[in-house]
């Protein structure tokens, strides 16, 4: 398993559990810094990696009226701002080849969105900034598939890669999570992080909008550490209810504290069962 160095002593796949969560989409300067101060400051008092996460825009919305974020010149401000002011590493989803080498001046990690996984040129653009790349499993793609993404970074000279997890497309407006996909893909050597809330959603399930399950998040994060996972990803919100993107699945920030804990623990179970074999 190779480790991957993302900044600010943010190590995924050396043995520890990393956290990534944030926003879903940047609301506001005001709303992006609130939760990356709680959220930054909850991680130093449980002592776990932390990257702060939010888009600067969300080009994959249902609906042509959706809220898609300030653009890619105040959002990267915004990211900025918060990696400087709480000592941070941050990630941002890119979703043209030419974002790439802007939002790697600012960011520590590159997200490649689900939908555009096989998207050759935006992913050897990712892979050409020497920026950690998280890429997440399309829907529609077998966990198999991903080792030929990973070929692609690789072939930047990029070897700063990590793999996500955000369930697997079952019929229309729903995803499940098959458990098997996390070893699968780690099996190609690269630290995988588990994304809990987009697995729960609903595409396009309120017809403008995505719906989703979110009350179930916390339990795909818990079999996911379970499995030995490097990460989880998982989208908070103040109050989700509000939310302008993917109300239907943040987690309450009230209540990461408590799952961040619980998530904690498990990896340790895991961590001492690998001990004594």
């Amino acid at each position: 398993m190779k480790k991957v160095l993302v900044d600010k002593g943010v190590v995924f796949g050396d043995g520890g559990l990393v956290f990534i969560a944030g926003p879903c989409v940047i609301e506001s300067r005001a709303m992006a810094l609130d939760l990356a101060r709680r959220l930054s400051s909850l991680a130093r008092k449980l002592g776990v990696g932390y990257v702060f996460k939010a888009s600067f825009d969300k080009a994959n919305r249902t609906s042509v009226d959706a809220f898609r974020g300030p653009g890619i010149d105040k959002g990267l401000e915004i990211l900025a701002e918060i990696r400087a002011k709480f000592d941070v590493p941050v990630l941002t989803d890119v979703h043209e080849p030419w974002q790439c080498a802007p939002v790697a001046e600012v960011c520590d990690v590159l997200q490649i969105p689900a939908f555009l996984a096989r998207q050759t040129d935006l992913v050897l653009a990712a892979g050409r900034t020497g920026a950690v790349v998280n890429v997440k499993k399309g829907q529609f793609m077998a966990p198999e598939d991903m080792a030929q993404v990973v070929r692609k970074i690789e072939s930047t000279g990029n070897r700063r890669i990590t793999l996500c997890e955000r369930g697997s497309s079952f019929g229309y407006r729903n995803l499940v999570v098959d458990m098997r996909s996390l070893l699968v893909m780690r099996e190609l050597g690269y630290p995988v992080v588990m994304d809990a809330t987009h697995s729960v959603q609903r595409p396009g399930g309120l017809g403008t909008g995505s719906g989703g399950d979110g009350k179930y998040a916390p339990a795909l994060a818990r079999a996911a550490v379970a499995t030995g996972v490097d990460a989880v990803f998982m989208e908070t919100h103040v109050n989700p209810k509000v939310a302008k993107s993917d109300a239907a699945n943040a987690i309450r920030l009230a209540e990461v504290e408590s799952l961040w804990k619980t998530l904690l623990k498990v990896h340790e179970c895991v961590c001492e069962a690998r001990g004594k074999k």
